[in-house]
Parts: structure tokens; sequence; C-alpha cells
């Protein structure tokens, strides 16, 4: 009788069979040779590009040239990314053109230093001499959650104009968060701080960022009266990505403690999610927007980190696939090198942790990473559909795993991922300032 082939066989020849090999990294490059993804976007709204690890060079610049692609090819006008709500705004206007080419660290201090600043250079760039401009829309809570004031000080401004005797609302939430924020440069530093507070001021800066989120659904006919419809959107978003900023504070203390909840995370995951259907509801009716995010926030799927014995989260891709269904597509983008920049949980780091070179073991069987390298393509770059790989007899898919920074990730690959972009070289980003 005939042998069964091994899943690690199957997966080989499919790989082999159904990879396309990329031309160059390069963002300048013709793009012919991404026109396979055009089928496996087809006519989604919101396309997500993601990325195994934080600051990789080589992420970085396949994402510049998928970018020009969906915007020069299919017509997609907005770039959305894991970056702040409000902080965006000001960042899009210098984008668009405002200021001078050296004005970046002025407009926004996070995309000069936490490794966006050549992406940023080089969409002022696009914009200027392209016939596809592309918006510029943040989604995320401020600085990954390790700050107020960028999502607050607007609203006091915006208090002062439509409803004055607010303000003392906005101002009593950052004198707390002042006392415990200064020096905190992401969710992870800015845990253990907020615990180090009283809980009396722990409470206060709950309760009073829920009056004034409160406050403003109450009195919204009120403002846009004084104001505009979109201008107090915007500001209720901001109010929102500080309440979920507070939560937060709570859930990552009680992560890094040994004592967080299950999806605790995910607080952070759905206010992004809401963020990218609030930029779609607020911009042109058929505007499609390309997302930049981490492989974990784009996937479509719950899945479980081996982090503080085990922590499910329900990342923004779940709830964008739940919203928007077919609307929604992931491309992820992984490497098969033997290293790459991790953060390391470090409390004395004024962002919470440190960046280093982890060695990383060898890819684990049925793992998109181990595939590739059985199927001979570990040294080249490839693009994957990965909508109609295996199976076996019960309809579970061969494809079980794929590295998130340098720990294996279990999940169902092709149903989190519609696609997967792989490269075989890991160069940390040298403009990352911390």
């Amino acid at each position: 009788m005939p042998v069964e082939p091994s899943a690690k066989t199957v997966l080989a020849d499919w790989f082999r069979a159904h990879s396309t090999p990329l031309t160059t990294l390069d963002p300048q490059q013709p793009l012919d040779d991404l026109e396979g993804l055009r089928e496996i976007i087809g006519n989604a709204r919101v396309v997500a590009i993601g990325e195994g690890a934080h600051f990789v060079e080589e992420f970085s610049r396949v994402r510049r040239r998928v970018l020009r692609f969906l915007a020069e090819r299919c017509g997609f006008t907005v770039f959305a990314m894991e970056f702040g709500f409000s902080e965006a705004f000001p960042l899009d206007r210098w984008l668009q053109g405002d200021g001078d080419d050296g004005d970046l660290a002025t407009v926004s201090r996070a995309a000069a230093e936490w490794g966006a600043a050549d992406l940023m250079h080089w969409l002022r760039h696009h914009n200027r001499t392209s016939k596809h401009p592309l918006s510029f829309a943040g989604i995320d809570v401020p600085e990954a959650g390790g700050t107020l004031r960028p999502a607050l000080e607007p609203v006091a401004d915006y208090l002062r104009e439509v409803d004055p005797d607010a303000l003392r609302l906005v101002e009593a939430i950052l004198d707390v968060s002042d006392r415990f924020l200064k020096g905190c440069g992401s969710g992870a530093a800015a845990g253990p701080a907020w615990a180090a507070l009283p809980v009396a001021e722990q409470n206060e800066l709950t309760a009073v960022l829920a009056r004034l989120l409160l406050r403003l659904r109450a009195a919204e006919p009120l403002y846009v009266s004084r104001s505009s419809q979109s201008r107090f959107d915007i500001a209720r978003r901001r109010v929102e990505a500080a309440c979920h900023t507070d939560y937060m504070f709570q859930a990552m203390h009680a992560l890094l403690s040994g004592q967080g909840l299950a999806a605790d995370l995910s607080v952070r995951e759905i206010y992004m999610a809401e963020s990218v259907r609030w930029h779609l509801d607020h911009t042109e009716p058929g505007t499609r927007i390309v997302l930049a995010a981490h492989n974990n926030h784009i996937h479509k799927t719950a899945f479980t980190l081996e982090l503080a014995g085990g922590l499910t989260s329900l990342p923004m891709g779940r709830h964008l696939q739940r919203m928007l269904g077919q609307d929604y597509r992931t491309v992820a983008l992984v490497h098969t090198a033997d290293h790459v920049p991790e953060m390391y949980p470090d409390q004395s780091a004024a962002v919470g942790f440190t960046l280093a070179e982890a060695h990383l073991e060898p890819a684990q069987p049925g793992s998109v990473e181990a595939a590739l390298a059985d199927a001979g393509l570990a040294d080249r770059v490839t693009l994957t559909d990965l909508r109609h790989s295996p199976r076996d007899t019960q309809g579970t898919p061969l494809l079980n795993g794929i590295r998130a920074q340098s720990s294996p990730l279990s999940t169902r690959v092709p149903e989190a991922f519609d696609a997967v972009i792989a490269v075989p070289t890991v160069t940390r980003d040298r403009t990352v300032r911390f």
C-alpha cells in the first residue's frame, strides 16, 4: 500500500507550488511582482499588513512596497497605523506638506524616535511626488498606553471654546496622571508607575475620566452647535482613548504581577478596531484603508500567548473580522532568520523594556517558518496565498504556527491570515532611539 505523505512533506510541497518569488525589497522598484496580491485582497475596504516583530528594517521596506502597490494600482487612499489616534492629526498635516522636511521630531516625537522616521519621510516624499497621495490615520491609544496628555490636551483646547466649565475635569485628570506618567514611554512602563499611586488617586482618575466621557455624550447637541459634528466626534474619540488607556494601566500592572485576567489587554485591541471603523465612517464612501500593525494585532482569530502563565487575546483583527467580514483581509510578514530584535521587560528603562537581539530555536513543525525552510524557500523573499492551504481529513489546517517576536505562536494560520510575505534576513532598525 502507498504510504501517506507526512504533514511536513505536504506543507513543503504546497509552499513550493504556491509561493511567488518577489524580486526586491526596494520600495522604489517596479511593482509587477506584487500583482498576486490583487486577487487575495479582492474588494476589501481594509487590508492589514503585519510584521512578525517590531523594529525590523526589512518589514518596514516590504510595507512601503505593498503600500505603494495598493495606492497606485488598487485605489487605496488612507494609510492607518498602530499609532496614536490623537497624535496622527498633526502628523498627517505634515505628511500632506505643512512645514519643512526637518520638522518631524517637532511634529511627532513618537514617530521620530520609535522607528517610523524613515517611513514618515518616505510618505511625505510620496505625497509630494505621486499621483496617488495617502492620508495618514492613527488608531491606537496614546503612545501605546504610556501617557494621557496627547489625547487630553487637545480636548482641553476644545472645551475652552465649547464648555469652559468642564475644563476642570481635564485639569483634574492631568494633575493625577502627571504624578506617575512623567518619563513613561509605553504601557509597559506606565502600568507599574500607576500601581505606585495611592488607591484613592487611582480611583479618582477612573471616576473623573468616566464623568468627562459621559458629559460629552450627554451634551453632544450643545457641543456640536458651538463647534461642528466633526470636531465633536474627534474630541469624544480622544476622551475614549484616555478611558481605554486608564484601563490599560491596571491591566498591564496585573499582567506583569501575574494577576492578569484572560483577554484583559484586549481593551486596547477593541479601541484600535473601533478606530479603524471610525475612520471608515468619517471618510468618503468607498474609501479603502491600508492598515499597518503587528501580526498579533491584525490576527483574525483569538489566540494564546505563553506570557504570565498564558493569556488569551482577542486581537484587533478578530474584532475587525466581526465588524467587516470579507471587507477585511490580512497579510502577515514573517522572516526565516535565526535571530530577531526582542523587547525584554525592564522597569528601569524609560519605555519599560530593553531591546536586544534574541537567538531563535529552529522553527516548530507545522509553522509557516518551518514550511518555508522545508520547501527550500528560506533564503528568498516570497508571497504565499494561504486561503487554500492544505487541511487534514477533519478540515483542520496543517499550518498551525507562526513566530510572534521570538516566541512560537500556535494558531490556525490560514484562518488568521489570508497571505504571508516572508523575508530571509532581519536587520534591527537603527532609527529607534530609546
